[in-house]
């Protein structure tokens, strides 16, 4: 194996891709655009990293919608009990929380980075920072480098370049036409778990930073018991990203402020309120206070006056959403590489000996340890499907990443 394996873009997926090619015997050359590497994945573990969540393996695929079915086998490959082993193995024990969320003991990123990042380079992982790729001419590679420009020919490929979000952290979505380009079916880009924008009055500057808790969030068919927080530019938060899907697709947003209560239960309530009392003062002694009165205050003016209206009101009460914060700011995106132009083993049909991974195909997964799971464990599956090409010589004549 004179020629080196390539692997561009050292994010988990990029990562896990060459750990696979340098347990098959590979030298690998790893080309990160950015100063260092994992730097999204830095960020991502900045408040806890949630590497997974504990949970059987078949509802843990169903949250990946209409990708179950092709992600399955890969998830069931690498899925949430490989995930935890995998961080044990590099010395980063995790534990479980009440949520089924799973977290490193130690919390951030950084520790299970460096301790990865150490045990491929005492393997002989060749790191280069700084290169970006600019483009792919008859199986040479071209990138550009603090060396300026440089051309690698690689004996396979592994492209993990990540999704159009958090262009300061690398992923700045460029590949897309470049692979359109040379003829490879990529869906656009929309942005995934991201805030909307709401034209806020003045009357809700003092709630911006409040979080709205003790509340349900209705999109379309879904319900989502979760939390919310306003801000200038709008709403954002855990609750809001669970139902952002639907969101972006359409549906129109309602709060339930009263998630434990039935609607009738709410009417009775609000009807032993003393006649005359004023709808702040009702709604005060029902519990609602802050953002979540001030929401009341902004968006059902006028407030109704019949105890059952006013109970549908505080149940169902709409947030007249602007749209979608712009792309660069959404945790993840929709769009990529679609199904359709990739092998099983995710080889490119267009590019042979090219493989992808990650957030650069076409996939959508919620928060909670899901998004970072499917990048590990498409990694690995592309890490490993690139050795095995390689070592069966295809492509010795023909150029890697040309069809014949």
């Amino acid at each position: 194996m004179d020629e080196p394996a390539l692997v561009i873009g050292a994010g988990p997926a990029g990562l896990m891709a060459a750990d696979e090619l340098l347990r098959a015997g590979h030298r690998v050359i790893l080309a990160e655009s950015k100063p260092s590497p994992g730097r999204k994945f830095l960020m991502a573990g900045k408040s806890g990293l949630n590497l997974t969540k504990a949970q059987p393996l078949a509802d843990f695929v169903s949250h990946y919608a209409e990708s179950s079915e092709w992600l399955c086998p890969m998830l069931g490959d690498f899925g949430p009990l490989a995930v935890q082993d995998w961080a044990r193995a590099l010395g980063q024990p995790v534990f479980t929380g009440s949520s089924g969320r799973v977290f490193p003991e130690a919390m951030k990123a950084s520790p299970l980075l460096r301790a990865w990042l150490g045990d491929l380079a005492r393997r002989g992982l060749d790191l280069r920072t700084r290169w970006r790729w600019t483009g792919l001419d008859q199986g040479a590679f071209l990138f550009d480098t603090p060396q300026g420009p440089q051309v690698l020919r690689p004996r396979v490929a592994v492209l993990a370049l990540g999704g159009g979000s958090w262009r300061r952290l690398g992923s700045d979505g460029e590949w897309l036409d470049r692979l359109r380009a040379l003829g490879v079916d990529c869906a656009p880009f929309q942005p995934a778990h991201m805030g909307f924008r709401v034209d806020w009055s003045p009357h809700m500057q003092p709630h911006f930073g409040a979080p709205l808790k003790s509340i349900a969030l209705i999109a379309g068919e879904q319900r989502q018991r979760g939390e919310a927080v306003l801000s200038a530019r709008g709403i954002e938060g855990g609750g809001i990203y669970a139902v952002s899907r639907a969101l972006r697709e359409g549906a129109p947003l309602f709060l339930d402020l009263f998630p434990d209560l039935a609607p009738e239960s709410l009417a009775a309530r609000l009807s032993s309120r003393p006649a005359g009392e004023s709808a702040v003062n009702s709604l005060q002694k029902l519990g609602l206070s802050g953002a979540r009165l001030a929401l009341v205050m902004e968006l059902a003016r006028p407030f109704p006056k019949a105890p059952a209206d006013r109970a549908a009101c505080l149940k169902r009460l709409p947030v007249p959403l602007i749209g979608p914060r712009p792309l660069d700011e959404a945790i993840s995106t929709a769009g990529g590489i679609r199904r359709a132009a990739l092998t099983p083993d995710l080889m490119l049909r267009a590019l042979p000996g090219v493989f992808a991974a990650g957030e650069m195909l076409d996939w959508e997964a919620p928060t909670g340890g899901y998004l970072l799971t499917a990048c590990l464990a498409t990694g690995r599956w592309a890490g490993r499907a690139a050795a095995r090409w390689s070592a069966g010589d295809r492509g010795q004549n023909q150029p890697l990443g040309t069809s014949e």
